[in-house]
């Protein structure tokens, strides 16, 4: 698994450790009495470049048959976000992983702004940024037929129940929805053997007093971090919105801006070549955890979507 605070399980503390949607879904991907072999590279606070860096060489070197990368958020709240990077860190950790026969899991994640309730002025720029990370992660979706989850609808953003103390990061209940999702999709595709993750929480939710502390101090950190990095340059987008709010011509010179970076990312990792399909064999996933060569399908490069 590769990717931040999401896959390394923040929200769901288990034994004074984080498990997490990757650890849940894990659990139900072999059938009875076989294992699976499970490497979550995950770290809070990752960014792309760290997926694409020290996580994708380890993965590489681990060989998987299924690789997980959901990453955005973070680079989404850094002063130096760019989409075209970030389309290219992440198009290239997915050539390498197709190129091992992996199944690619992917998800387009909700927007930060919405998820902390910020005033529209200070949420509109980082919506626009997450948008722009989703139709990345969507192309490349499409591109390397990966089993796709839709984390950004509405219903599941606004569903607090699924959400931790922090706004930012699902609960317990929350990984298990997302686990959930990826193991029907998998199991659609016939590479989940067991079954699916409990929907209900295993234990009690924290206390009041222990999400307040985690808050103070976890909490503490990232602001301070955030107030140093992005909040300058979060409140000069703000004030840029509010400009063109007040001078009549809205947000359509900043969402003509953002398309245009967005449009130039997509025609960098999409238009350039023609594919970076594989175009030996693909793995097929029989009963258990054992996996062996077959033909390529057609339904290998078609995404699964949920």
């Amino acid at each position: 698994m590769l990717g931040d605070s999401l896959s390394e399980g923040v929200g769901d503390r288990v034994d004074g450790a984080w498990r997490g949607w990757a650890a849940l879904l894990a659990d139900g991907l072999a059938a009875e009495g076989e294992e699976t072999a499970f490497l979550n590279l995950a770290v809070s606070g990752a960014l792309s470049a760290d997926v694409a860096g020290e996580q994708a060489r380890r993965a590489l070197a681990f060989r998987p048959h299924l690789a997980s990368v959901v990453v955005g958020v973070n680079d989404t709240l850094r002063r130096t976000f760019d989409i075209g990077l970030l389309a290219r860190r992440l198009d290239r950790v997915c050539v390498d992983l197709d190129a091992l026969g992996a199944v690619l899991l992917t998800a387009c994640l909700p927007d930060p702004g919405r998820m902390l309730g910020l005033p529209p002025p200070l949420a509109r720029p980082l919506a626009r940024r997450q948008r722009s990370v989703n139709a990345v992660v969507h192309a490349l979706s499409a591109r390397y037929g990966t089993v796709h989850l839709h984390l950004d609808d509405l219903a599941r953003t606004d569903d607090r129940a699924l959400w931790s103390a922090d706004r930012l990061h699902p609960g317990e209940r929350g990984h298990r929805a997302v686990a959930a999702g990826f193991h029907r999709l998998l199991a659609d595709r016939g590479l989940a053997h067991g079954p699916p993750p409990a929907p209900d929480p295993d234990r009690p939710p924290p206390t009041r007093a222990e999400s307040l502390r985690w808050l103070a101090t976890a909490g503490t950190g990232w602001v301070l971090r955030r107030s140093r990095d992005l909040l300058p340059q979060l409140l000069l987008l703000a004030a840029a919105e509010l400009c063109h709010r007040t001078d009549g011509t809205g947000t359509g010179p900043l969402d003509a801006r953002a398309d245009a970076a967005l449009a130039a990312a997509l025609a960098a990792v999409t238009g350039n070549r023609a594919s970076a399909h594989r175009t030996g064999t693909n793995r097929t996933a029989v009963p258990g955890t054992a996996w062996a060569a077959a033909p390529r399908s057609a339904s290998r490069t078609t995404p699964t979507t949920g």
